[in-house]
């Protein structure tokens, strides 16, 4: 298998040439552009399909992007880790599809875009770009904006809150609720005429889901973002992987060598798991979910 994965993609995450545009259009992307020149590659991978690809100078035109949007708008992440569990649970797989910007989160999906012959891009991952998000949205702009946190558990919930929120008023609920808790939550906080910005950290699944929840009973303008442990980031509790570590592309291994107990399965097992999915999806001519036993439950 290791062997298989080093023939297919390139290690130092070289960026494959981009094919010549077309009018049909996949996911409001050009067509020709999705698919890679390998001859194996029967289909394109719906959820490297779904990526919204962005380069360091594009950030600001889609926020800007963001805040011109006159309906509620999910903006979520997909990691290596997400992707293995929507290989294993159509639900979730359908959850990711439906959110309505997916941004590239590490290494293994920059992979991913370049075995499904898509140019990989920034690595936009949540824990450094939600922050740059929020501030560029609210700036001082402090009664056009409401700001929730919903996800992980308290001290750190409060705590990751204020450092992410830069200490402007914010309404905050722990992420072991049900998906209708949350909604009574949102409906008793919001103020009319107000932008909601809702921050759940949560973790995947769950999260894609009680956004998917929420932005069904939202009738005003708002965004959601799927953040994962942002909110635990924020309060310190878990360390970032020093730069050198995050530049190469390796902070999964720093996280697994902080936490081996909770991460070991995730990542020792599951890196070999996502390449196996990756290369079937991409040499199946049919969407499949499941067939790998090794991670049946989520670690």
């Amino acid at each position: 298998m290791f062997i298989f994965v080093r023939r297919i993609f390139p290690l130092g995450g070289a960026r494959r040439p981009r094919l010549l545009s077309s009018a049909n259009n996949f996911h409001g992307l050009q067509t020709e552009n999705l698919f890679m020149k390998n001859p194996l590659t029967k289909r394109m991978d719906p959820l490297i399909g779904k990526l919204k690809l962005l380069d360091e100078s594009d950030t600001r035109p889609f926020i800007s992007e963001l805040k011109k949007r006159e309906s509620p708008t999910i903006l979520g992440f997909l990691n290596q880790h997400g992707y293995n569990i929507a290989q294993r649970q159509p639900a979730v797989l359908d959850s990711f599809l439906q959110v309505n910007y997916l941004l590239r989160d590490g290494i293994g999906i920059k992979m991913a875009c370049s075995f499904n012959g898509r140019d990989p891009k920034a690595n936009l991952n949540g824990s450094d770009f939600i922050p740059e998000l929020i501030e560029d949205l609210v700036g001082e702009s402090h009664d056009r904006y409401e700001l929730f946190a919903m996800g992980t558990r308290e001290p750190w919930l409060s705590e990751g809150a204020r450092n992410l929120f830069g200490n402007r008023h914010f309404h905050a609920i722990d992420g072991f609720k049900s998906p209708e808790e949350y909604q009574a939550f949102y409906q008793q906080h919001h103020v009319p005429g107000r932008f909601p910005i809702i921050v759940l950290a949560m973790g995947m699944p769950k999260q894609e889901r009680v956004a998917l929840h929420l932005q069904k009973a939202m009738d005003t303008r708002a965004l959601l973002i799927c953040g994962g442990a942002i909110l635990d980031f924020s309060a310190q509790r878990f360390p970032r992987a020093p730069v050198v570590f995050r530049r190469l592309g390796l902070e999964w291994a720093f996280r697994m060598l902080i936490e081996p107990r909770r991460l070991f399965k995730r990542y020792a097992i599951g890196i070999p798991v996502f390449f196996f999915y990756l290369s079937r999806n991409a040499l199946s001519n049919s969407r499949r979910v499941g067939g790998w036993n090794a991670l049946k439950r989520e670690p």
